[in-house]
C-alpha cells in the first residue's frame, strides 16, 4: 500500500483534536515559522481547556479599533498564533520560554487571564524546554540541567550535585499532538524547513503522539534534496499544503 500522509483541509487534519489535548505548537515569534494554518483550523473546532506548549503563548489578534501597540510590527501575511486560541477561551494552560509582556491598557489575552485567575502557566528556560521535548522524542524520560538551579525554576523539583554543579531534573515533555510548520513536503511527509523556521518546529516534530505539519509546497516523491530533509518522514503522520488545501484560510 503506498504511503500518502497529505489531507486535502486543515480542518480535517485537526478534527480529532479532543479537549483537554496537549498541544505543541512550532515557531518563534513572529518569524514566519508558526502553522496558522492549522491554528485557525483548531480555533475553528473549537476544542477547550487545552494546554499549549510552545516558545511562547502569542499575542492574538487586535481588538477591532484598538491602537496598534508601540514598536515595529513585523508579522507574516496570513499569520496567527496561539494567542488565537487563547483569546477564544480554549486554553486553560500554557508551557513557555517567554511569556511576552503585558503592558497595562495593552495587555495580550494571555496576560489578561492570568490576571484574572483563568490561566495557568509554567515557566521554562529555553534550552531545557527544547531538551525536553527533545527527550519525548527520544523517549529519555528525564535528565539533569544545571539550568535554572538555586533560582525559582527549582521550586518543587529533584536537585542533585554532579561534577561540582547543582544540577535540576527535568522531565520529558509528553504532548498529544504536535502542530509544525515547515516548507516542503512530499507526500510521505518528509519536511524541509525555510531559514529560521526550523527552530522549534524541528525539534517538535515526532515529540507528540500525533505530528500534524503545514506546509508551503507540495513535492512528488524524489523530488527533495536528501541532504535538505531535516526531519524525516517517520516523525510525521500528516501533511497538509497551504497552496492545495481545499479551505487554505
Amino acid at each position: 500500500m503506498s504511503i500518502n500522509k497529505l489531507y486535502d483541509s486543515f480542518d480535517n487534519a485537526v478534527a480529532d483534536v479532543f479537549d483537554g489535548a496537549v498541544i505543541l505548537i512550532g515557531g518563534f515569534g513572529p518569524a514566519d515559522g508558526c502553522p496558522s494554518y492549522l491554528i485557525r483550523a483548531l480555533y475553528r473546532k473549537g476544542a477547550k481547556n487545552l494546554t499549549l506548549v510552545s516558545n511562547g503563548p502569542g499575542q492574538g489578534r487586535p481588538k477591532p479599533g484598538a491602537p496598534p501597540p508601540p514598536g515595529p510590527r513585523r508579522r507574516p501575511p496570513n499569520y496567527d498564533d496561539g494567542g488565537l486560541l487563547i483569546q477564544n477561551g480554549q486554553v486553560i494552560k500554557c508551557v513557555c520560554a517567554f511569556p511576552g509582556f503585558g503592558r497595562p491598557g495593552a495587555m495580550s489575552p494571555f496576560h489578561q487571564l492570568l490576571a484574572d485567575g483563568k490561566m495557568a502557566v509554567e515557566l521554562v528556560p529555553q534550552g531545557t524546554l527544547a531538551e525536553r521535548i527533545r527527550a519525548s522524542k527520544a523517549g529519555v524520560p528525564a535528565f539533569y540541567t544545571p539550568t535554572g538551579a538555586g533560582t525559582i525554576i527549582e521550586k518543587g523539583k529533584e536537585t542533585r550535585m554532579i561534577d561540582g554543579k547543582m544540577c535540576v531534573l527535568e522531565h520529558a515533555l509528553k504532548a498529544d499532538f504536535a502542530l509544525v510548520r515547515a516548507n516542503k513536503s512530499d507526500r510521505w511527509g518528509n519536511l524541509v524547513y525555510q531559514g529560521t523556521s526550523r527552530n522549534f518546529n524541528g525539534a517538535m516534530a515526532g515529540a507528540a503522539k500525533v505530528t500534524i505539519a503545514e506546509v508551503n509546497e507540495m513535492v512528488e516523491l524524489g523530488g527533495l534534496d536528501p541532504e535538505g530533509i531535516a526531519t524525516p518522514s517517520i516523525y510525521v503522520n500528516r501533511v497538509c499544503s497551504r497552496k492545495d488545501s481545499r479551505e487554505g484560510a
